[in-house]
């Protein structure tokens, strides 16, 4: 008896404390050169899988306010990068994210993806990768308010 209350005690522990917050939601993304507000990426939920898509830009002046993904391959080539679906195929896996891919429209290049929600929700880790997650980077992108 004392074994299964322990391990009920460790189940519910675990729920209570881990972050298993939905992604589902919209997120400020920044550039990874000069830290400035980049995009609002939207991300949903289809039968448990997640997608998501670029629904704002924030432009420089002299930066094209409606660029194309001219580096893209396939059938995104020379589409608007507003509306363009640029995360997809996430499926859920502990804690995390798992198994789909991201896009990124400044190369057209696309890479594995893994994310997980932290900082209580308010941000959420974006590891884009090659093969495998050590051979990649990470961004954190903010919750929209």
């Amino acid at each position: 008896m004392k074994i299964i209350l322990l391990i009920a005690f460790i189940l519910i522990s675990k729920g209570m404390f881990s972050e298993n917050i939905s992604p589902v939601g919209k997120w400020k993304t920044y550039d990874d050169e000069d830290g400035r507000l980049k995009s609002i990426v939207e991300i949903w939920q289809e039968d448990k899988i997640l997608f998501g898509k670029i629904i704002e830009l924030f432009r420089l002046p002299d930066e094209d306010p409606n660029p194309i993904c001219d580096e893209c391959k396939g059938k995104n080539k020379d589409k608007p990068i507003l509306g363009l679906i640029i995360l997809w195929e996430m499926k859920p896996k502990s804690n995390k994210w798992k198994g789909g891919k991201i896009l990124d429209p400044e190369n057209g290049k696309i890479y594995g993806c893994k994310i997980k929600v932290v900082d209580g929700g308010e941000r959420l880790e974006v590891r884009g990768f090659l093969g495998i997650s050590l051979l990649g980077r990470t961004q954190y992108w903010e919750k929209v308010e």
